[in-house]
C-alpha cells in the first residue's frame, strides 16, 4: 500500500463509505469487500473474498453486459450503469454501478474496482411520489393540475355536457376517460370519435348511424356511435372541425336527446353523457361565423381548460419518470433515469407538442440509450447544444416527433 497506509487503514476507509465497494484481481476473484457491500448483498466479507463476483452478485448484467468486463476491455471507467442483483435472501435489489481499472505503481493492470449503490429506497419513494401525483392515468403535481384533480370527481358525478379546451398533446382524451371512469356510467361504454378524421358525410353516419339503402353503399343497418354509447359516455374530439350542417344535427341531439339514423323517420331516444374537446378557440370561430353560438353554449355547460406543458414545468420530471417506467416495461430495459444535464435542457424547452412531444422524446432516447442513464447525447438534435460534435451526439438516426 502506498502513502504509508496499511491494508487495515484501507479497510477502515472503505468500511466508512455508504456505497458498496469491492475489488477483483485479473482472474475475477474478489480481493476486497466493504461493510456496505455486506449489507446490500447479505453476504459476509469472509464468504465473498476469493470468490468470483458473479457467484456473489448474480446480477442480471453479469453474463452479457458486465460493466467491469467492459471496463477491462476498453480501459475506460463506466459511470451510473444500472442492474439488479439477487441478494443472500433471494430478493432482487436495484443498484447503480460505477467501475474503474486498478493499476500498480508501474501502470500494470492488477484488477478492477466496482462501487454500487442500493436504489431500493429511491425506487420505493419514486413509486410513492408517482402514486400520490396521479389521477386515473393523468400525471401532475403543479397547482393547476391539482386544482383540476379536485373538481374531476364532482364533474364526473353529474351528467352535464363538458367542453375540454387545450392545445394538441395536453391529454384531453385522458381527462374525458377519467370523467367517465369516475362516473356512475363507468360500467357502460366510453366511445371516442375524432371529428377531424372523417369527411362530413361519413362522420354523420358514424355518429347517428344509417338504415339499409340510405345511400349507395349502405347495404345493411348500422348503429351510430351515440347509440353504441347509450348509458355511457361519448367523447367528441376536435369538435371545432365539424361543418355547420352537422352542427345543426348535433344541436338537436343535445337538446332533445334523440338521434335519427340516416334514412330513418323514427327517432331513437338516448341516454348519453357528452364530453367534447377542441384545440381551437371556439369563441373566435363563432366570431368568424364558423361555429354556432347556440351549440357553443349547449356544449359549454362545464368548461375545463388544460394548460400547456410549458405552463406546468414542475410536472416535467414526474412525467419523465412516468414515461421511463412505461418504456422500461414495454421495451424490457432497466434505464435508471436521466442525467442532470439532459434534465436541465428538457426543463428549459417549451414543448410546442406538449406532453405527446415529451413522450416521443423519451421514446427516442430509449432507442439510443443502451442502459444506465439517458444523457444529453440521446436527446433530439434541437435539444442539444450546437457545440456538440457528431461523435458526441451518438445519434446516427433522426426520429421526428408526431405532434
Amino acid at each position: 500500500m502506498s502513502d504509508g497506509l496499511e491494508s487495515s487503514d484501507h479497510d477502515v476507509i472503505l468500511d466508512s463509505i455508504n456505497e458498496g465497494v469491492f475489488t477483483v484481481d485479473t482472474n475475477w476473484k474478489i480481493t476486497t469487500f466493504n461493510r456496505a457491500a455486506e449489507r446490500i448483498t447479505g453476504v459476509l466479507k469472509k464468504n465473498a473474498i476469493g470468490k468470483t463476483c458473479y457467484d456473489v452478485f448474480h446480477a442480471d448484467i453479469c453474463e452479457k453486459n458486465c460493466a467491469l468486463r467492459q471496463t477491462f476491455n476498453t480501459r475506460k471507467p463506466f459511470m451510473n450503469t444500472t442492474a439488479r442483483i439477487v441478494n443472500h435472501h433471494g430478493l432482487h435489489i436495484p443498484i447503480r454501478i460505477s467501475t474503474a481499472i486498478l493499476k500498480d505503481k508501474t501502470g500494470k493492470v492488477i484488477g478492477g474496482v466496482e462501487t454500487f449503490q442500493d436504489l431500493s429506497q429511491i425506487e420505493e419513494l419514486q413509486k410513492e411520489l408517482y402514486n400520490h401525483y396521479t389521477f386515473e392515468d393523468i400525471v401532475g403535481r403543479s397547482s393547476v393540475m391539482m386544482d383540476l384533480f379536485k373538481i374531476l370527481p364532482q364533474i364526473a358525478e353529474s351528467s352535464s355536457t363538458v367542453l375540454i379546451e387545450g392545445p394538441s398533446g395536453t391529454g384531453k382524451e385522458l381527462f374525458a376517460r377519467a370523467i367517465h371512469n369516475l362516473s356512475p356510467r363507468k360500467k357502460k361504454r366510453f366511445v371516442a370519435v375524432n371529428c377531424a378524421a372523417l369527411p362530413d358525410t361519413l362522420l354523420e353516419s358514424e355518429l347517428f348511424g344509417h338504415k339499409a339503402g340510405a345511400y349507395t353503399d349502405a347495404k345493411r343497418d348500422k348503429a351510430g356511435r351515440f347509440i353504441l354509447a347509450n348509458g355511457g359516455t361519448i367523447f367528441l374530439d376536435e369538435i371545432g372541425d365539424i361543418s355547420p350542417a352537422l352542427q345543426v344535427r348535433l344541436l338537436r341531439v343535445l337538446q332533445e336527446r334523440i338521434v335519427e339514423p340516416l334514412g330513418s323517420v323514427n327517432p331513437i331516444p338516448i341516454d348519453v353523457r357528452v364530453v367534447v374537446a377542441t384545440n381551437k378557440e371556439l369563441t373566435k370561430l363563432i366570431q368568424a361565423e364558423k361555429f354556432r353560438n347556440d351549440l357553443y353554449y349547449r356544449i359549454r355547460v362545464i368548461h375545463l381548460i388544460l394548460p400547456e406543458l410549458k405552463q406546468r414545468r414542475e410536472d416535467i420530471p414526474l412525467l419523465i419518470d412516468h414515461f421511463l417506467s412505461k418504456f422500461n416495461r414495454l421495451q424490457g430495459k432497466d434505464i435508471a433515469g436521466m442525467s442532470a444535464e439532459a434534465m436541465a435542457h428538457l426543463m428549459k424547452y417549451d414543448f410546442p407538442g406538449n406532453i405527446r412531444e415529451l413522450e416521443n422524446i423519451i421514446e427516442q432516447a430509449f432507442v439510443l440509450c443502451n442502459g444506465g442513464m439517458i444523457e444529453l447525447s440521446h436527446l433530439p438534435p434541437e435539444l442539444r447544444p450546437q457545440t456538440m460534435s457528431a461523435v458526441d451526439t451518438l445519434n446516427p438516426i433522426s426520429i421526428k416527433s408526431t405532434i
